[in-house]
């Protein structure tokens, strides 16, 4: 990810947008004034963003617990994982415990191995 800015949330923007809106009905021509319709058009956007990210995080969080119960089942069983990236040699192991690391990830730890939930290839009794 190189050079990537941040990413205002949409309450942000529309705050932004309420700011220059404000200016501009300021400083109006009042021989030309502003159209109603678009204002409320571009105010009827920002509150369908708004919308769309709230229900963007909350699939998200959703995502998260159902990733953190997978894993969980997983406790007991045996799973195969790629060993070393380098090798490509794949290995096995039984899951032993589940944590999330530093980062949020979840790792699995399975005869000694701790093993990304993503990199696990399949699953047994």
């Amino acid at each position: 990810m190189s050079s990537v800015e941040t990413v205002s949330s949409a309450s942000e923007i529309q705050m932004d947008y309420m700011t220059l809106l404000i200016a501009q009905l300021q400083n109006q021509n009042p021989l030309e004034p502003l159209d109603n319709n678009e204002m409320a058009s571009q105010l009827a956007q920002f509150s369908q963003l708004e919308q769309l990210e709230s229900m963007n995080t909350s699939f998200s969080d959703v995502l998260s617990g159902v990733q953190r119960t997978y894993a969980a089942s997983l406790i007991g069983k045996e799973v195969s994982f790629v060993g070393d990236s380098d090798s490509g040699e794949i290995s096995s192991g039984i899951v032993e415990q589940v944590f999330n690391d530093v980062d949020g990830k979840i790792v699995l730890v399975a005869d000694g191995h701790q093993i990304a939930l993503e990199d696990v290839i399949s699953v047994s009794n």
